[in-house]
């Protein structure tokens, strides 16, 4: 089986359904470090990063949107100095889908290369 952040984002349209817990739980044994969290009524994905220099963490930031981009599927990022908060969710369905997890992963990769 692909680990999640070799696999790609589907289409999510109006209607998909979320995760269930069961599964929910089993993906983020593939993506530890980040939490399910009710952000602005919506379960979301939420993880920090730390960087040193603010370069870094727009380098970071950079990184995500290309990605985001490639991929069709967007998160909210936000960027300050010293940190990166990234939190990934299924707009249209408002909640959490497999293309979360799978960013998550992707995002993680991306991390693991571009550390303090």
């Amino acid at each position: 089986m692909k680990a999640l952040y070799q696999k790609h984002c589907e289409t999510c349209q109006l209607g998909s359904p979320v995760v269930t817990e069961e599964e929910a739980n089993k993906l983020l044994l593939s993506v530890p470090a980040w939490k399910r969290q009710f952000h602005d009524g919506v379960e979301k994905l939420i993880r920090e990063f730390h960087f040193i220099e603010f370069k870094d963490a727009f380098s970071f930031t950079h990184k995500i949107a290309s990605l985001a981009d490639r991929e069709n599927h967007h998160p909210s990022i936000m960027t300050e100095w010293g940190k990166v908060t990234v939190f990934w969710w299924s707009h249209k369905i408002n909640g959490l889908h497999i293309n979360d997890f799978i960013m998550a992963a992707k995002t993680d990769m991306i991390a693991k290369f571009s550390g303090p």
